[in-house]
């Protein structure tokens, strides 16, 4: 029996796909849910999955166009692959050999005999025509009175570290050598439909909005103490690590409460404000960056956040999420931190009309009620549609940011002690 295997659908209006690449050859045996290859839209990646097992047949190639629906792949389920039928047929049919020097036990010791005979004429008369000797050692040798040949003669055993040695700087020369060379060659290649699609996005940001971006810094000492004080316990209770973007996505939810505007997005003539937050995560993947979205964000404790942070960051790795995970958002976090920048405007990701750019954490003096102190910074840049948010609604929201970052106390209120309750510990 043929199982055809079809283009699936990558979303709704998307009519077309890449086939981006095979990751098994045509005639190759295949298993059940084996992933047989993978095709890209300009919105999502997918995995072309062997729902039973068999020989596959493949009927497009890498790089083509295809739409959806399209039969790009045949399994014949009626071949499977072959199995011993006992341990001994494995041993038939993969003899062990035995080792040489078992084997031939003989042809080894008269190797032997031969190295002996000719050991003594090698200590004798050692060859010193090639061998290089440093300014400084022949300084030593003299110093000493000590000629090559008793040098020579009192290297009894050449080990594999003298030979890696030789090894490593043969090869270093030509290789030092050749880097000298310039080239003008150029590589070229396909700019995908993912690609294509968040270049257009991008453009389209920069002519449709009226983008400005506002900047503040926080104090990450609050932060990182409680992360250095509490991650034992979270970590046993909650089996992940607590990070810093859990903070900042609870710090946002909460600073969209009190800074709605900053939640809104802009739907033909009217202005919708959510009054749930949807929070994108941006991740840098092989395929572009992706923003997978945490739904109802405001409702999660920082553990709940943290899971699904891991999860999409993961599955976006891999080019594995839907197309639902990665819409219907209404703000934004991108930490450019992670890769040490220090300052940046993060772009609009629309329709939503504002974006959160984290930095890099750097020791900086600052000012503590008068004195000077060395605290962990970081520069934040809140990037928004003036179209749609104020001036001092940007401003306001950013500010709350920075407040609850300092004192996370102030995210949460409770009868329990304010940080215990607030990492459910």
């Amino acid at each position: 029996m043929a199982l055809e295997i079809k283009i699936p659908s990558p979303g709704e209006s998307i009519t077309e796909a890449e086939l981006v690449s095979w990751f098994v050859k045509d005639g190759e045996l295949v298993t059940r849910n084996q992933e047989l290859g993978e095709i890209e839209s300009e919105k999502a990646t997918l995995p072309l999955i062997a729902e039973e097992p068999g020989k596959v047949t493949l009927l497009v190639k890498e790089g083509q166009t295809v739409r959806v629906g399209d039969v790009v792949a045949t399994i014949d389920t009626g071949v499977k692959a072959e199995e011993p039928d006992s341990v001994d047929d494995q041993k038939e049919s993969h003899p062990q050999e035995k080792p040489e020097a078992e084997s031939e036990p003989e042809a080894v010791q008269e190797k032997e005999r031969k190295a002996q005979d000719t050991k003594g004429d090698q200590e004798a008369e050692p060859d010193t025509s090639k061998v290089k000797i440093t300014p400084v050692a022949r300084e030593m040798m003299e110093k000493e009175d000590i000629t090559l040949e008793e040098i020579l003669s009192g290297l009894r055993k050449i080990t594999a570290n003298e030979v890696k040695k030789v090894l490593k700087h043969t090869k270093e020369l030509p290789a030092r050598e050749s880097s000298r060379e310039v080239s003008r060659e150029a590589d070229r290649k396909k700019i995908s439909q993912l690609r294509r699609k968040i270049s257009k996005r991008l453009v389209a940001v920069k002519n449709e909005t009226a983008m400005l971006t506002t900047f503040n810094e926080a104090d990450m000492n609050a932060v990182i103490s409680l992360r250095k004080r509490y991650q034992e316990q979270f970590v046993k209770k909650h089996g992940i690590k607590l990070g810093f973007m859990s903070f900042f996505t609870k710090a946002v939810t909460e600073a969209l409460k009190l800074y709605p505007s900053v939640n809104s997005y802009l739907e033909g003539e009217e202005l919708v404000v959510p009054r749930y937050c949807d929070i994108g995560i941006a991740v840098q993947s092989d395929k572009g960056l992706m923003v997978p979205v945490i739904r109802n964000a405001e409702a999660m404790s920082l553990a709940e956040i943290e899971k699904q942070i891991a999860e999409l960051a993961d599955r976006a790795r891999r080019a594995r999420l839907g197309i639902d995970e990665m819409s219907g958002g209404t703000f934004t976090i991108s930490n450019g931190g992670i890769y040490g920048s220090m300052l940046s405007t993060p772009i609009l990701n629309p329709p939503q009309s504002g974006i959160l750019g984290m930095h890099n954490i750097v020791e900086r003096p600052v000012a503590i009620q008068g004195k000077v102190e060395i605290r962990p910074m970081m520069y934040l840049a809140l990037s928004y549609d003036h179209r749609v948010i104020d001036g001092r609604d940007s401003v306001g929201f950013l500010k709350a940011v920075k407040e609850f970052i300092e004192e996370p106390a102030k995210m949460i209120f409770g009868s329990a002690p304010a940080e215990e309750f607030l990492l459910d510990i």
